[in-house]
């Protein structure tokens, strides 16, 4: 039990840090290194997003598409600012500009299977 309420405080405490410092508690994006930061990619395969959801930096996103055996596209259903849906691809990169808020999006081609992600931009 108290480690469970040990696990609620960390997380409030590192939302806390988030909300407070507009780049996050690290300073900024990264590469997922040692200074916490996370990657700005998520891919796009296998009729998944991963990782969903997400907490990026405002700025530049990659939605990276590498299963040629299917073709998916990124869908964004809600978000602070209006983005354009990605073309259908089965790879490549899509590369939205991102600003601060939370995004919803989904693959059109697969909604019905639950290819949906949403990405937290600080």
């Amino acid at each position: 039990m108290q480690v469970q309420r040990l696990a609620v405080v960390l997380g409030l405490v590192g939302l806390a840090a988030c909300s407070s410092n507009p780049y996050g508690p690290s300073g900024g994006g990264g590469g997922g290194g040692p200074s916490g930061g996370h990657s700005t990619t998520i891919i796009v395969s296998n009729n998944r997003f991963s990782p969903t959801p997400d907490t990026v930096s405002a700025g530049q996103g990659t939605f990276s598409c590498s299963n040629a055996s299917n073709r998916h596209n990124v869908t964004w259903d809600s978000g602070p600012d209006t983005q354009t849906p990605s073309n259908t691809m089965t790879s490549g990169t899509y590369v939205p500009t991102l600003i601060a808020g939370i995004y919803h999006y989904h693959c059109s081609i697969h909604l019905s299977l639950g290819m949906t992600g949403t990405i937290v931009v600080h």
